[in-house]
């Protein structure tokens, strides 16, 4: 039986990932009680079919649905909570936070070159991780003493992607959950008020301030949002990070060609959310019988469209299965398509713009520290490394890519 959550799988899940889009596209995993859909047309359609493939987990069986999350929500509850959180993340939200990531980016990657360690690093631990962690953080008004409980939150909240099965580990999870949501629930309302007391301009405020036809968030929504930040913020763009080092140890002659010409650092972090796609999948539940690749997905079943396989399908993108920096056109689905694409894709194109930057110009030389295979991330629907020990040269002059 295919084991999709294995280690192995997760780290190198693209041949069976090809074998599967050309055998069966659809596939039923009986032992989970879930469907899964490899290929490209097909993924993009549940993504983008709200009526047939809902985004209300909540009847599905074997779901992590936390509930207060509005990218669970279907039309029109959804499209009045995303045009209220769009009115208080907006661009200039996030343009305003570019001087601050480039202050962090740079105190992060100053601790580990003057650490230096014999010149090895968990680059995931002192880099990748703490930087979007820090980012989010601030966006909300999160004090730097708070920063360690917003992490214990966040790796909690995390693993209800996990929870397929039932047994006494989901169990857990879910009564874990329970005790960061009662904790959130006393924070975030004394958090508030201390925003709004010293009339900061951040995201938080902006959240209980904004306004669509009369409607206002309720606090369970902030809140709802909040979590969905605290995964979402950090979890991607660190992956991100991740995945793109991975991708220029693996590929050296693209590495060497973005050394010679920056300016393809946009196009190259593309290429990475296509090559190595941080979020794996989006869950949805079919809301009625769906006819798919001549297979019929029973109503009331949980789906896996599975994006990371999407993006790697032939049909859609010339030579698949190679990392190429200039790929052009990348039409690439790593933060989803419709309503329900991701709200937070300029903030990690932003971050990770600016952390590739910085690391290539401040590092020389790099490489994996160790023979081991990489660890996966412990989220099942995320990719990437929880560490990633490096051995690496610093520049003797930064200032640049080269």
């Amino acid at each position: 039986m295919m084991d999709l959550f294995s280690d192995e799988m997760r780290r190198n899940p693209y041949p069976i990932y090809d074998q599967m889009r050309s055998v069966s596209p659809v596939f039923y995993l009986a032992p989970f009680d879930l469907w899964i859909i490899f290929d490209f047309e097909g993924v993009k359609r549940a993504l983008l079919d709200h009526d047939a493939f809902s985004s209300d987990l909540s009847h599905a069986p074997g779901n992590g649905n936390p509930g207060d999350w509005f990218i669970f929500f279907d039309p029109p509850r959804h499209t009045k909570l995303r045009a209220l959180i769009a009115k208080a993340f907006t661009p200039r939200v996030v343009a305003n936070l570019e001087p601050r990531i480039r202050e962090l980016s740079r105190q992060l990657l100053d601790q580990i070159i003057e650490r230096g360690d014999g010149g090895e690093v968990d680059l995931a631990a002192d880099f990748s991780v703490p930087l979007p962690m820090r980012v989010i953080a601030e966006l909300l008004g999160v004090p730097a003493g708070d920063w360690p409980r917003y992490k214990r939150w966040s790796d909690v909240i995390l693993k209800l992607a996990n929870t397929f099965a039932r047994n006494e580990e989901t169990t857990r999870t879910f009564e874990d959950y329970g005790t960061v949501k009662t904790e959130m629930q006393i924070w975030l309302p004394d958090l508030i008020a201390q925003r709004q007391a010293a009339h900061q301009d951040d995201l938080l405020t902006r959240l209980v301030a904004a306004e669509v036809d009369g409607e206002r968030l309720t606090q369970q929504e902030i809140l709802g949002f909040v979590q969905l930040l605290l995964v979402g913020g950090q979890e991607t763009t660190a992956n991100l990070i991740n995945n793109a080092i991975l991708c220029f140890i693996e590929n050296p002659d693209q590495l060497a060609r973005l050394r010679s010409a920056p300016d393809l650092l946009p196009s190259a972090i593309e290429e990475v959310l296509r090559y190595r796609s941080p979020l794996v999948w989006m869950p949805r539940a079919t809301s009625r019988d769906v006819e798919i690749h001549g297979q019929t997905i029973p109503a009331g079943n949980l789906v896996l469209p599975l994006i990371g396989s999407a993006n790697r399908d032939p049909k859609q993108f010339r030579d698949a299965g190679r990392f190429d920096i200039t790929r052009d056109p990348n039409p690439h689905i790593a933060f989803g398509q419709g309503i329900h694409a991701c709200l937070g894709a300029p903030l990690a194109r932003l971050e990770a713009r600016i952390a590739l930057a910085d690391f290539l110009a401040r590092v020389q030389e790099f490489g994996m520290a160790s023979d081991q295979p990489w660890e996966p991330r412990k989220a099942l629907g995320v990719h990437g490394p929880s560490r990633l020990p490096i051995r690496f040269t610093p520049t003797r002059c930064a200032g640049t890519m080269a």
